[in-house]
């Protein structure tokens, strides 16, 4: 099942997050981060207007996909948005992923979103790879922007217009 998160969803939805970290190749952040540090960041989406969705299997999420405003506040950008999605490395491989995506931009319509984008370490191929099955396309790439123990790695930027 994928719903909109709860505020009850925020301890999963980072620990989930937090799985990417020692991986250093889908988070730029170094350290796990706590869930007081996100509540600002959940409390700017809504299913209104920037939807977190959470994919539910034994009333376990597993995975979440949000939808977030590029540039807050600046309204010529209001209907471009950022798609972050994780997935519990325990259910990788399990198409969660792509159902999250393809829910998330199948709801663009109806929260009238013309331009989806996603940034990317450059060393993210899985997750290249996925938002390319989904018709996102390279729009720009910032080089050596992240260090991971001293080695430097750019940002992949990828969109995909809705056709609303």
């Amino acid at each position: 099942m994928i719903r909109f998160a709860k505020v009850d969803d925020l301890e999963r939805i980072v620990a989930i997050y937090n799985q990417a970290v020692p991986h250093k190749n889908a988070t730029a952040d170094l350290q796990p981060i706590q869930t007081k540090q996100r509540i600002t960041w959940f409390n700017k989406h809504s299913p209104e207007s920037y939807p977190i969705y959470v994919k539910e299997i034994d009333d376990k999420v597993v995975g979440w996909c949000s939808l977030s405003p590029y540039r807050d506040g600046r309204l010529a950008l209001k209907k471009t948005v950022e798609i972050v999605c994780y997935i519990d490395y325990e259910y990788h491989g399990q198409g969660i992923g792509s159902g999250l995506i393809q829910h998330a931009l199948d709801d663009c319509t109806r929260l009238e979103k013309r331009i989806v984008f996603a940034i990317l370490l450059e060393k993210n191929i899985n997750s290249i790879k996925l938002l390319e099955k989904f018709g996102f396309e390279r729009w720009g790439y910032l080089p050596e922007v992240a260090e991971f123990d001293g080695k430097l790695c750019g940002h992949v930027y990828m969109g995909k217009k809705i056709i609303v």
